[in-house]
């Protein structure tokens, strides 16, 4: 007999010891919904004003249960890194493959408070279209696809503030407009919230590097 099935069973033999039922019940719920189940498919990465960044971790064909989410910039890690937005409303996230399934969700949080203004006269799109291209834009985000080979070094360029997930290991360095040099070593599938910020970054790693930028608007 699994576990589920032990549930029902003392379920069912508690009925008529009813003074004993919570007690059952909680046994039964720690063998089938141990502490920290729901922990294990979603972990909450970045959490401030802006933004809710979690990591959603499902086996095949499991699902979380329906549930309102706002808008949502979502990075699928176990698909090369690609990305879709969705619009505010009641989503189930769910795997229907037949392998697990490893995603970023990016949710935008309603009401929050406009950015300063911080015009970006360094586009990295437009100074370095061949390692930073658009995946996609909106009225509320653009989202970049940064790919560096080994030993490429981007010009100076500006963000605005964003979400960065890591597709890839990485071994980069970010020179910053200060004067300033960031040893960067990310593992696979880090999420990190960026302010504004204005910086080059070279691929000082053995493998082609790639990373997803969400800035917001």
């Amino acid at each position: 007999m699994n576990s589920v099935d032990g549930f029902f069973e003392e379920l069912k033999k508690s009925l008529g010891r009813r003074n004993r039922l919570p007690y059952q019940i909680a046994i039964a719920f720690a063998i089938v919904m141990p502490a920290g189940a729901l922990a294990q498919q979603v972990s909450v990465e970045i959490d401030n004003v802006w933004v809710r960044a979690s990591r959603v971790e499902l086996a095949p064909h499991e699902k979380l249960a329906k549930r309102e989410y706002p808008a949502c910039v979502v990075v699928y890690l176990t698909d090369a890194g690609k990305t879709a937005y969705f619009d505010a409303g009641a989503r189930t996230i769910e795997n229907s493959s037949d392998k697990p399934l490893e995603e970023v969700v990016i949710e935008l949080k309603p009401g929050a408070p406009r950015f300063p203004a911080h015009p970006i006269t360094l586009d990295p799109v437009k100074l370095d279209p061949k390692y930073h291209t658009v995946d996609f834009e909106n009225n509320r985000v653009r989202v970049l696809r940064t790919v560096l080979e080994p030993h490429i070094k981007s010009p100076m360029h500006e963000h605005p503030s964003y979400v960065v997930v890591y597709v890839t290991e990485l071994h980069t360095t970010m020179a910053l407009s200060d004067g300033k040099l960031v040893d960067n070593i990310r593992r696979r599938g880090e999420v990190a919230w960026r302010d504004a910020m204005k910086h080059s970054t070279e691929n000082i790693g053995s493998q082609t590097a790639m990373e997803i930028q969400v800035e917001l608007k």
